[in-house]
């Protein structure tokens, strides 16, 4: 099943809460929220039963998200529901790693396959500053728990912004290479809370390579066929990294994901002004057949391809005031899924 632009449905993220016990600048840089109304959160059955669907519809790829995932109670027991159905393939999870550590036994034991931990500084001062959580150990204990668990490919993720921790892309795939892991930089993007976004704040995916040859000597691109948003490449002694060139070269082209928020909004695209409410008819006996027409005649309809329009805007600035959020927190960063 494709849509307009020819891309395949075939990669879900799903957020089982929008609440996060970190106030990262790109994503939650204010002071007070509109959270969601607890009675419209998705039960884990409901989270699993819309998983199915979208699997019997050629999602093969599940992403767990939040805000911050693992502040949902007994979460291994959602992965376990997840892992039972055959057509997923891939079930990961990304996380701010604060509360890893204690439950990444128990999340591979249920079945989760893969963690991308996100980690924007190796200096725990930045992250106070940045981050407003001065937990920073807590962030390594988790990613060196979820290695000790034995998760394949394990990813760090780092938004990378200017005059914050660009200085910092070297000793990132330095710290990756002795975590087993692999770093994905990540240009920072005008969505949802990034209200204090501007152009100036944007690395590139040029000036990151063009930084990292000057220590590292020659990189070559890593060829390969993949929907994933993030473009590898490999240093001359085989170390990997990648960057999510989101800002500068849209990768709207082959985006074969979208995300359900935890209260059962489906988004196309992390750009969307509006979603599609899966919640009413789930919970008004919406038969599985009448869920998965809904679903695929929305797909089949999609043109979205928000960061490519973006990236023609003359004075581009934020995609949203503060005013527009609070208004409706569905357009928040963290309640979308990231």
């Amino acid at each position: 099943m494709k849509d307009r632009l020819g891309r395949p449905l075939g990669s879900l993220r799903l957020s089982v809460t929008d609440r996060c016990n970190m106030r990262c600048r790109y994503c939650m840089p204010n002071e007070e929220y509109v959270w969601l109304p607890r009675q419209s959160i998705l039960t884990f059955e409901e989270l699993a039963r819309l998983a199915r669907i979208f699997a019997g519809l050629g999602v093969t790829k599940v992403r767990l998200t939040g805000g911050e995932p693992l502040l949902r109670h007994e979460l291994p027991m959602l992965v376990d529901m997840l892992r039972r159905e055959e057509r997923i393939t891939d079930l990961a999870m990304t996380t701010n790693g604060l509360l890893l550590a204690r439950c990444a036994e128990d999340l591979k034991r249920a079945g989760l396959q893969r963690v991308t931990v996100s980690l924007d500084t190796l200096r725990p001062e930045r992250m106070a500053e940045f981050a407003r959580n001065t937990r920073h150990a807590d962030v390594l204990a988790g990613i060196a728990a979820a290695r000790a668990a034995g998760f394949a490919r394990l990813k760090l993720n780092t938004v990378v912004v200017r005059g914050y921790n660009d200085d910092e892309l070297a000793d990132l795939i330095e710290f990756a290479r002795a975590q087993a892991a692999e770093v994905r930089f990540i240009e920072y993007m005008d969505v949802g809370g990034a209200t204090e976004w501007s152009l100036d704040q944007v690395v590139s995916q040029r000036e990151m390579l063009e930084v990292l040859s000057r220590r590292y000597g020659r990189i070559k691109a890593v060829v390969e066929a993949s929907n994933a948003p993030a473009e590898r490449f490999r240093l001359s002694d085989g170390t990997t990294f990648g960057v999510i060139a989101s800002t500068t070269a849209p990768f709207c082209r082959s985006c074969d994901r979208s995300r359900v928020t935890a209260d059962g909004t489906w988004f196309l695209c992390l750009y969307a002004e509006r979603g599609i409410d899966l919640r009413e008819p789930l919970r008004s006996g919406a038969t599985d057949d009448e869920m998965a027409g809904l679903i695929a005649e929305t797909w089949r309809g999609r043109a979205d391809r928000g960061a490519e329009e973006r990236l023609g805007i003359a004075q581009r600035g934020a995609l949203y005031r503060i005013e527009s959020l609070r208004a409706d927190p569905h357009r928040e960063m963290h309640t979308r899924g990231g």
